[in-house]
């Protein structure tokens, strides 16, 4: 590893960025993260300038990406507005701006050890991993926020299966990122045989793993209403064909299965129906026949808006905009509730900069002759009680927007749980597991059950712990039929939202002062 630091760092960054991203789903190969990140860690020690610093950091963010993100390629696959082979370029395009992130993070450790913790030290102990823990979390959070924010695949899912992910209870998923840097600091401070510090990290990581993985699975709430989740393995390929309409919703309709005595709660996934439900009183009546008497659905479907614009001398109304929703249908055919999905995905529900990029020839990726327009945010829907199931209050985040921590849940309205309802069929092998880990962070962080309903998965029954208790695969057409989980008692990142996390940075920064005077 010295020779490769030493002889080819920009080299050892770009490729230990790469091979960084297979502890993501679907490899999970987190001990290998850890390790490549080990070496970016020893790399900012031995950078010479504020350059070389970023330009390590901007490396190793390239490579991180272009393997992380490579399924975005294969959404380009379902339209014919661009060329499909542009996928390629765009996760390439994505990458070097992404880079910028981790960039600023290696810098922001090196300037701080070298301005702040005069005399720098060649070979730091607890000092960077300390420093550069602080400076990723602050820069994480940054990717998420800045031009509407881009925050897939956060470094903490990497911890997913060893237990430490718990902590996001009390610190989020930023602070989840932080600690994974102090695991590869400790990492690298047993490879140069300094084990007291390293034991000074590994210990309290260790005591999380084990509250990780002995902590029990929520009980299972008394009286909780059924739920049946459907999965209609319809493919991108063919989920807009008018001739194949009618064979879609027999499938979903099959799936939901038949009135039952007992009420149920039904997920569909989003944009499941082509319909405009608030205008289409027919199709109101179709899903209403699929209900019990207590039942409600919730589907995925669009609303639509309309503006008059003189032509020929004559008013004509045309398609203005639209808003990507989840409509929740009653028995009697009633729309009981809506939400509109608040973060839009850019260059797949709308074009930013749409007069200077369509005529250049860029297309959103989604079709429809008009731009999506964005909610208001994260809301708690009542669902009326009937028939002995009570009133239950359900938060809902459509598709992209469950991956935006501590931005899930209106707080002052706490839901009983999440739905989660998506459309993953564009996104290859890596994308759909890649969101469901995603997601379940989302329900360790807030407490919180979290139902998925997707196309051709993964759709899966999250408990409050971010346990999977059961999914249906990429590509199986099927139901989850089960009990709601129970929710748990807010957690302390729940309470106080991305402040957390920050707090912790703070804390990071007053630790690497005191162990910086102590050795130095």
């Amino acid at each position: 590893m010295h020779y490769i630091i030493t002889r080819h760092p920009k080299l050892a960054a770009l490729l230990a960025g790469f091979i960084a991203a297979t502890g993501f789903e679907p490899l999970k190969l987190w001990p290998v993260t850890l390790a490549c990140f080990a070496l970016l860690i020893a790399l900012i020690e031995r950078a010479p300038d504020r350059r070389s610093a970023f330009l390590r950091g901007w490396l190793f963010g390239v490579g991180h990406f272009t393997l992380g993100l490579n399924w975005i390629a294969h959404a380009f696959t379902f339209q014919d507005a661009m060329p499909h082979w542009f996928g390629y370029g765009a996760v390439v395009l994505l990458s070097l701006y992404l880079a910028v992130y981790p960039g600023l993070a290696t810098l922001g450790a090196w300037w701080l050890q070298s301005s702040v913790f005069l005399p720098r030290q060649k070979h730091g102990n607890l000092t960077v991993p300390l420093l550069f823990a602080a400076t990723w979390l602050a820069t994480e959070y940054l990717r998420a926020v800045i031009f509407t924010g881009f925050a897939w695949n956060p470094l903490g899912a990497t911890l997913l299966p060893t237990g430490i992910a718990i902590a996001s209870t009390l610190i989020g998923t930023y602070g989840l990122g932080a600690l994974t840097i102090l695991a590869s600091g400790a990492l690298l401070l047993v490879s140069r045989r300094q084990f007291t510090p390293a034991a000074a990290i590994a210990v309290p990581l260790l005591a999380l793993a084990a509250w990780g993985l002995l902590s029990p699975a929520p009980p299972a709430g008394t009286g909780a209403p059924r739920i049946r989740v459907v999965q209609p393995n319809i493919g991108q390929d063919e989920k807009y064909s008018p001739e194949l309409e009618q064979a879609h919703f027999r499938t979903l309709a099959t799936l939901s299965g038949t009135p039952r005595p007992a009420p149920r709660l039904i997920f569909w996934p989003e944009a499941a129906i082509p319909a405009y439900l608030d205008m289409e009183p027919e199709w109101r009546t179709r899903l209403a026949s699929l209900l019990g008497p207590g039942d409600l659905l919730m589907t995925g479907a669009t609303k639509v808006y309309f503006k008059q614009v003189e032509k020929n001398g004559y008013a004509e109304n045309v398609l203005a905009g639209a808003n990507n929703s989840l409509f929740v249908v009653t028995p009697d055919a009633r729309l009981a509730a809506r939400y509109d999905k608040s973060h839009l995905v850019p260059y797949g529900e709308y074009l930013p900069m749409r007069s200077i990029l369509q005529p250049i020839g860029l297309s959103r990726l989604v079709p429809g002759d008009a731009d999506f327009w964005p909610g208001p945010g994260p809301q708690s829907l009542t669902l009326p009680a009937t028939l002995g199931r009570p009133e239950l209050k359900m938060g809902v985040q459509i598709c992209y927007e469950i991956i935006f921590s501590g931005q899930v849940v209106d707080s002052a309205h706490r839901p009983s749980f999440l739905f989660n309802p998506s459309n993953d069929a564009w996104f290859g092998s890596w994308g759909p597991v890649q969101h469901l880990a995603q997601a379940r962070l989302r329900a360790i962080e807030e407490a919180l059950p979290i139902i998925r309903s997707t196309p051709t998965g993964v759709s899966a029954v999250i408990d409050a712990r971010g346990h999977v208790l059961s999914a249906l695969g990429l590509h199986r057409a099927g139901f989850l039929d089960t009990g709601l989980p129970s929710a748990l008692p807010p957690t302390l990142f729940s309470r106080l939202g991305n402040w957390a996390p920050f707090l912790f940075m703070a804390l990071l920064l007053a630790l690497a002062i005191a162990t910086r005077r102590t050795t130095r």
